[in-house]
């Protein structure tokens, strides 16, 4: 089982229909022929807009760590979570 469902009673019919026109949906998904369909990254056909990559703002980390609890060389200092 992929998932545990809490459903009440009034609700199982509910839920089974939902689910079933999921799948219906996905089944008419699947039925589309893709075959010569190609690839792309973007819906519309358009070259990607480049920024030059140029630093714009100061080094502020040292004072944005002013608040922080507790830091080390420039790293938050955390409790350990995981053992």
């Amino acid at each position: 089982m992929l998932a545990r469902l809490l459903l009440e009673d009034g609700e199982v019919d509910d839920v089974v229909d939902k689910l079933s026109r999921i799948v219906d949906f996905v089944d008419q998904l699947q039925a589309v022929a893709t075959d010569d369909v190609l690839p792309m990254a973007h819906p519309l056909n358009m070259s990607q807009r480049f920024r030059d990559d140029a630093v714009t703002e100061t080094d502020q980390r040292d004072f944005v760590q002013e608040n922080a609890p507790s830091t080390e060389r420039g790293y938050y200092l955390v409790p350990k979570v995981i053992e």
